[in-house]
């Protein structure tokens, strides 16, 4: 399959990247959990909560600024997060020597805004999170930094694209991968690489029912630009979305099921009692998917899961 992300960019991203993120592993998880929801097919997960900075957004993070020349790194970086982007992007301005001025929700998590602090960013906290796209945006204009999408614009989905490429390399003939929705860089940078090798695997998205604007815009066939918020998973409720990325989610997602928050918690449960992963909402939503939605229906098939983030502390877990 062709799409609007290139295959050769992302291989030349995962070369660009390297020196600054992880390989994360790919574990063939079997047990009576797996036999039970997978029945007799196989289930890999994709332990990208291993990540530097503990989510997958490290990847999209550097590649952004990497691909920036010297006077626009110069000026700094600008974004805008419930958390792990936030933390991701002000990991590689540290790393690779750029000013980094990030936008976060005031109700943040207080770990999250701590550990992106701990990087050397200066945080901005807005009231409501339908102003903090329009402050970055601001920020950018009157300082000049270049604004790092979260999960907008060719550089970050071929940083998220690098994990597809990881997958594809390590397990060939897969009938199917399943991941969360935010935004949608993750997915459709995924899917972009997995289908340009492996295009016949079905991809699966997971979706709060409290974030569920991937869906509603695939369904009426444009992106929506302003998205209605309530569920636990902050990390997977995006505001808005956005032409580019919405445009290959079109061409790469098959399927898009949704769980509720109760169905959200079970999946950190299930991470934590059958795995001994303390992994935020988001970071586990796959498996919840896979016990809810999804259960039985990967009968006899070769998949793979990708757990994407675990920044979360005790007390909010």
């Amino acid at each position: 399959m062709t799409t609007l992300l290139q295959l050769d960019d992302i291989r030349a991203t995962a070369q660009r990247i390297q020196p600054y993120i992880n390989r994360t592993p790919l574990y063939h998880w079997q047990d009576t959990w797996v036999d039970e929801h997978v029945l007799d097919g196989e289930l890999h997960l994709k332990l990208e909560f291993l990540q530097r900075t503990g989510s997958f957004k490290a990847r999209g993070a550097v590649n952004n600024i990497l691909t920036r020349d010297d006077a626009e790194r110069g000026k700094g970086v600008t974004a805008v997060s419930a958390g792990n982007h936030a933390i991701a992007v002000a990991y590689a301005a540290k790393t690779l020597g750029v000013s980094a001025k990030v936008v976060m929700h005031r109700g943040a998590n207080p770990a999250r805004v701590a550990k992106c602090r701990g990087f050397g960013a200066e945080i901005i906290l807005v009231d409501d999170m339908a102003q903090a796209f329009p402050t970055m945006e601001e920020i950018a204009a009157t300082e000049g930094r270049s604004i790092i999408h979260p999960f907008e614009g060719q550089a970050t989905m071929q940083g998220t694209g690098t994990i597809g490429l990881e997958i594809a390399e390590s397990i060939t003939d897969l009938d199917a991968v399943v991941v969360a929705i935010g935004g949608g860089g993750l997915i459709a940078g995924v899917g972009a690489a997995l289908k340009a090798l492996q295009p016949s695997l079905t991809l699966y998205g997971v979706e709060p029912t409290g974030a569920s604007g991937m869906s509603q815009s695939l369904s009426c066939g444009r992106f929506l630009d302003k998205v209605e918020v309530n569920t636990i998973a902050d990390s997977m409720g995006a505001p808005l979305h956005c032409a580019e990325s919405f445009a290959v989610c079109q061409q790469v997602v098959d399927e898009i099921v949704l769980l509720d928050d109760d169905a959200l918690c079970r999946g950190m449960i299930v991470a934590f009692d059958q795995l001994k992963f303390s992994l935020e909402a988001a970071g586990s939503a796959v498996l919840a998917a896979l016990a809810g939605p999804l259960k039985g229906r990967l009968r006899g098939k070769r998949t793979a899961a990708i757990l994407c983030g675990s920044n979360i502390d005790e007390a909010s877990w």
